[in-house]
C-alpha cells in the first residue's frame, strides 16, 4: 500500500476552496491594510492624522502653485485674450506640444470655409479706396510719394477695390503708408489678406522688445509711450518665439541679445540712421557698428524676387503639418527700392503668403508670426492728434488697434515719418 506524500504548503495557501478565498481575504487586507479609526490604536491614529495633513499640504502647495502661476498669466499687463494667455503660459512650462496639439484638432474639426462671398463689412471695406486718412489741405498738386499702381489680384475676375490701394497714413503731405486688400487665393474666397506698403525714404523703423517674449531688460521700452508717439504712422508684429527656438533665431538690440544670432536666418536688421533691411544673416545682412536691431525668424520665403522652391517644407514653416493650414498669418518684404510691404491674412498656408508678398513687390521677405492673437499691421492717423495719433487695424484680429500703446508681451516693430 503506498503512502499518499503531503507537500507542505507555503504559509496563507488554502487546502480548499474555502481556505482560498481566506487566503485572498487576507492578501487583500496585506495589500490594502486600511482600518476604520476605531480599530486603530492612539499611536497609530496620531501617525494616521500626520500623514493625511502631510498629504493635503502637499496637495494644497501644488494646487496653490498652479493657480498662482497660471494667475499671474492671466493678470499680466497687456492686450492679449484669455486663450492666447494660457496658451503663453503651457509653451513657457514645457507644454507647447499639447497646445499645438489642440491647435491641429481645432483645425481639423474647424477647416477655414472653401468657397462663398466676402462678409459685407469686408468688402465695403474692399471697394472704399479713398483712404482712411483725411488729406492735409497743403498736399501738393503732384505728391512725390504717388499712390501705387494697383496690384494684380490673385482671384479673377476682381472685386471693385480689390488689389487698388488707397492713403492709410500721411505725414507732410505724402501717403507714405498705402493699403490693399485681396482674396488669398481662388478656393478661400469669403476671407480677406491685407497688403500694406511703406515708403523706405520717408520712414524711419525702430524694433521694440516684448516684456515677456524675447524678455529681459532693454533700453527701448516694450510700448510706444505717451510723449514718443509723435510722428508714428505704422506698426507691425515680431516672429515666432525666441525664449523656446520656435523662431529658430535670436534677436539683438541697442548691444543686448536675445537667444543667438544664426547665420542663415531670415532677418529684420535695423540702423542707426532708421532705416531697415531684410535678408539672410551672413550673406545680405551682417553685425555692423551701424546695426541697432536684429529680428530673426525662420528663413526667407521670397529672395530673388522668386518665392523659394522648398515653400511646402513643413519642417521650416511650421510644426506638423501647419505650414499647409491656412489660418492668420503675417510676413513682412523689402521691394528693390528699399520700401517695405507687409502682409497679413485671415487664413494663408505658408505658400499663399509667400505668394502675396512676392506679387507685392518684394525680392525678399520673410514670416513673423501666425493664429488669431499675433498678426497685426495698424495705421496711425495723427492729423487731429499729432502727438497721440488714432491706430486703425488693417484687419481685425484678437487685440485692438492699441495693443502697442500699452505694455506689449511680443516685440514689434514701429514706424515714424522722417
Amino acid at each position: 500500500m503506498s503512502q499518499q506524500t503531503t507537500e507542505p504548503r507555503p504559509e496563507g495557501q488554502a487546502a480548499n476552496a474555502g481556505g482560498t478565498g481566506a487566503a485572498t481575504g487576507r492578501r487583500r487586507r496585506r495589500l490594502l491594510p486600511w482600518k476604520h479609526r476605531r480599530d486603530l490604536t492612539p499611536e497609530q491614529l496620531r501617525r494616521r492624522r500626520l500623514v493625511t495633513r502631510g498629504i493635503t499640504g502637499v496637495c494644497v502647495v501644488c494646487v496653490g502653485t498652479l493657480g498662482w502661476s497660471v494667475g499671474q498669466a492671466l493678470t499680466y499687463p497687456g492686450k492679449d485674450s484669455t486663450a492666447a494667455r494660457l496658451a503663453e503660459w503651457a509653451r513657457d512650462h514645457e507644454l507647447g506640444f499639447v497646445v499645438n496639439k489642440l491647435e491641429d484638432m481645432q483645425y481639423s474639426m474647424n477647416p477655414p470655409k472653401v468657397g462663398g462671398d466676402l462678409p459685407a463689412d469686408a468688402l465695403a471695406r474692399m471697394k472704399a479706396t479713398q483712404g482712411t486718412v483725411p488729406t492735409p489741405a497743403h498736399v501738393p498738386a503732384q505728391p512725390l510719394v504717388p499712390l501705387r499702381d494697383p496690384m494684380r489680384p490673385l482671384v479673377s475676375p476682381a472685386l471693385p477695390g480689390e488689389g487698388v490701394y488707397r492713403t492709410l497714413a500721411a505725414a507732410h503731405g505724402q501717403p507714405i503708408v498705402q493699403g490693399t486688400y485681396v482674396r488669398p487665393d481662388g478656393e478661400h474666397t469669403s476671407y480677406e489678406a491685407a497688403v500694406a506698403w511703406i515708403s523706405g525714404k520717408y520712414s524711419r523703423f525702430q524694433l521694440h522688445p516684448g516684456f515677456r517674449e524675447p524678455g529681459g531688460t532693454f533700453d527701448v521700452p516694450p510700448t510706444i509711450p505717451e510723449g514718443q508717439r509723435t510722428g508714428l504712422v505704422a506698426t507691425w508684429n515680431g516672429g515666432f518665439r525666441i525664449t523656446d527656438g520656435g523662431s529658430r533665431g535670436g534677436f539683438y538690440l541697442d548691444g543686448r541679445t536675445a537667444g543667438e544670432l544664426r547665420d542663415g536666418a531670415a532677418s529684420e536688421v535695423f540702423y542707426r540712421d532708421g532705416s531697415i533691411r531684410i535678408g539672410v544673416w551672413g550673406r545680405d545682412v551682417r553685425m555692423t557698428p551701424d546695426v541697432t536691431g536684429v529680428r530673426q525668424c525662420l528663413e526667407l520665403m521670397v529672395d530673388g524676387g522668386r518665392v523659394v522652391p522648398d515653400i511646402g517644407d513643413d519642417s521650416k514653416w511650421g510644426v506638423s503639418d501647419q505650414s499647409r493650414m491656412y489660418v492668420p498669418r503675417s510676413g513682412v518684404g523689402v521691394t528693390a527700392q528699399g520700401d517695405v510691404v507687409m502682409v497679413v491674412g485671415q487664413a494663408l498656408s505658408a505658400q499663399t503668403l509667400a505668394q502675396l508678398m512676392q506679387r507685392a513687390g518684394a525680392v525678399r521677405a520673410m514670416p513673423l508670426d501666425m493664429n488669431r492673437a499675433w498678426p497685426s499691421f495698424m495705421s496711425y492717423d495723427g492729423s487731429r492728434t499729432p502727438a497721440d495719433p488714432k491706430p486703425t487695424n488693417i484687419l481685425d484680429f484678437e487685440d485692438p488697434p492699441d495693443r502697442y500703446y500699452t505694455q506689449a508681451t511680443r516685440d514689434f516693430v514701429a514706424v515714424y515719418a522722417r
